[in-house]
């Protein structure tokens, strides 16, 4: 499947706000935020420098926000939002609701990776299991009641270590819980928007898209 693969960094800086796609990186002084806030390119250049943007500039800034965040393509971004406009309720609160469901993100949000990359990676290397099956799958979408957890013989991973210790608010989350003893974690429910810790609005989207 297509993903991204260039630096994760530049995302950061086009957007004007710090996505945390390198986990604990993004938290330091290395941060590339910290050091170049302007947009990349020969157009961006000077400190903080951002034009105003119109109507639809605001629009299209927070769906790609949305999409860098959880780390899908734009093809794949419009199929949920389709899915999310057929299914009863708020549009924008459904397509967050899938996208929170991803798999590579549960794994993210429960501490078992430092990033949804690394969260996709793990996952596709078969290092995860659902329900004690394995799925290599990063799109697969949780149920409630679902169990995940971290294979057995992958537990002592160093990646895998590093951050479930440094993940701090894995207990602000209620939609799910994590026994860290054991790397695994359950479902209680699928979340409700103000469950979703993301700093964005989705009705920019869902106008977007409706346009």
């Amino acid at each position: 499947m297509a993903r991204y693969t260039g630096p994760s960094c530049k995302l950061c800086r086009r957007e004007g706000k710090k996505l945390f796609l390198k986990g604990a990186r993004c938290s330091s002084q290395k941060c590339a935020m910290e050091k170049r806030p302007n947009i990349p390119g020969e157009h961006g250049s000077g400190k903080g420098f951002r034009k105003r943007l119109s109507d639809y500039g605001v629009h299209l800034r927070e769906k790609q926000k949305v999409r860098r965040i959880y780390g899908v393509l734009e093809k794949q971004f419009r199929r949920y939002f389709a899915i999310a406009a057929k299914k009863s309720g708020v549009t924008g609160d459904n397509l967050l609701q899938l996208l929170e469901t991803r798999l590579d993100n549960v794994v993210y949000r429960m501490g078992f990776a430092p990033s949804r990359k690394a969260a996709r990676q793990i996952v596709r290397h078969g290092h995860i299991c659902v329900n004690e099956k394995k799925v290599d799958i990063p799109s697969y979408q949780v149920r409630a009641e679902d169990e995940i957890s971290v294979k057995e013989n992958k537990q002592q991973i160093p990646l895998i270590q590093e951050a479930l210790e440094a993940a701090t608010e894995i207990d602000a989350i209620e939609w799910f819980q994590v026994d860290k003893d054991h790397l695994s974690g359950k479902i209680l429910n699928i979340p409700k928007r103000d469950q979703i810790p993301l700093d964005v609005d989705e009705r920019l989207i869902v106008e977007y898209y409706s346009k």
